[in-house]
């Protein structure tokens, strides 16, 4: 949406926006207690983050002085790692605990309270991404070296979320994207490897 900016995250606790155009810092907001892990961008100007304070925030750059919390993880002191905020809609964001197999699908209408978690990983999860052209699909990977491919139902049942693809690495995957240029294809990264898988 605003492709001149750009947003980092830092253990200062601090959220940095910078205006690569120019070449400057645009600003600089402190956004948690504690170490600032990931960011996400919404829609042009907003701004989310998560933090070793186990909160997920929403900034808007028109009004600095505040955040909204949407999310603070159950258990204390349990720092959230990754974040994704779904492009296709903007009601829509995963998490992820530190060293947890959940990932967790929130709605900004309904703050504190998941909408799903899904929990198929066997350990970790290290990465999470939307689909650049779906609202309803979502990728993770983890120390269990998977890549899972989720389909959220409009209703989950009572047995949870079952994937609906999973592809085997052989160790760790720690980092995956989704090509929004070409969204039949997501690159995952493991050991000395990046790998492209075509869904």
């Amino acid at each position: 949406l605003e492709p001149r900016r750009i947003g980092t995250s830092s253990i200062d606790t601090t959220c940095t926006i910078w205006d690569i155009e120019k070449g400057v810092v645009e600003t600089q907001l402190i956004a948690h207690d504690k170490e600032v892990y990931d960011i996400a961008w919404g829609e042009a100007g907003v701004f989310a983050s998560v933090s070793a304070d186990g909160s997920v925030r929403i900034f808007d750059l028109r009004d600095k002085e505040h955040s909204t919390i949407i999310y603070e993880s159950p258990m204390p002191d349990t720092p959230l790692l990754r974040l994704a905020w779904n492009k296709q809609d903007l009601r829509y964001m995963a998490t992820i605990l530190m060293d947890s197999n959940k990932i967790v699908i929130l709605d900004i209408r309904s703050p504190t309270m998941p909408v799903a978690e899904l929990e198929r990983h066997s350990a970790s999860v290290n990465a999470i991404g939307w689909a650049p052209q779906s609202c309803r699909h979502i990728c993770s990977a983890g120390d269990d070296g998977q890549a899972l491919l989720w389909e959220l139902p409009t209703v989950a049942g009572p047995n949870g979320i079952d994937p609906m693809l999973v592809y085997s690495a052989g160790s760790e995957i720690n980092q995956l994207q989704w090509s929004p240029a070409q969204p039949d294809w997501i690159a995952i990264a493991f050991g000395n490897k990046m790998q492209m898988l075509k869904v």
